[in-house]
């Protein structure tokens, strides 16, 4: 098995862990956290690498960003580029999860317990497709998106990167959702809606602009 690291330890960072150690594809040898100090334990794991020292990256084969909040996962996963060109960033697929055929998942993409991804979607890269998300058939999800638990979509809808879904939230066929949106919990989505926004409501609405960066969670 290859030797890989964890970056995070808060909550998305345990189910993370657990879908690894339930997938057997990997040796899980730490974590990494920036703000933590170097032999501190989280989940049974021993924090290996923080802001002061990240050696230990050119050292393993790879690794997974377990960070929920997608902008700062994007910008983790891009220190990490910079620090070690070599890095691979793996896949983590629960094994109760179900994969259509001709499904396409980028590097770095979590899926987790229960959640269904049908035929013919993409899934971008550094993705969080959650618990008993439903994802349907010719769907196409951004780079960096997340998808909340309970979520779900009809066929051929777009989420463009960096926009997160929130929990429960139901999206009919051929929607077309900008990129760095946030939809609000429980939204019911039956219009397009536009980049760099906050939406929410059944039917969902904008409800004001938001910007790159911003937090959601």
């Amino acid at each position: 098995m290859e030797d890989i690291v964890v970056f995070g330890s808060g909550g998305h960072a345990k189910v993370v862990i657990d879908i690894i150690e339930k997938q057997k594809l990997y040796n899980l040898i730490g974590l990494i956290d920036p703000y933590k100090e170097i032999n501190d334990r989280y989940f049974d794991y021993r924090i290996i690498g923080n802001s002061k020292d990240y050696s230990i990256l050119n050292k393993v084969y790879g690794g997974i960003v377990a960070i929920g909040d997608n902008w700062i996962r994007f910008e983790m996963s891009q220190t990490i580029d910079k620090i070690a060109p070599n890095f691979q960033f793996i896949t983590c697929i629960h094994p109760n999860a179900t994969i259509g055929r001709l499904v396409r998942i980028g590097e770095g993409t979590v899926i987790m317990a229960g959640a269904v991804v049908n035929s013919d979607t993409t899934i971008g890269k550094g993705c969080i497709i959650n618990t008993l998300s439903s994802i349907d058939h010719d769907c196409n999800v951004g780079d960096f998106t997340s998808i909340a638990p309970n979520s779900s979509t009809g066929g051929r809808v777009i989420i463009q990167n960096y926009t997160a879904i929130g929990i429960g939230t139901n999206i009919i066929h051929n929607i077309h959702i900008g990129e760095h949106t946030v939809v609000g919990a429980g939204s019911t989505v039956i219009d397009n809606l536009p980049s760099y926004v906050l939406a929410f409501g059944t039917p969902c609405k904008v409800i004001k602009e938001r910007w790159k960066g911003d937090k959601y969670l």
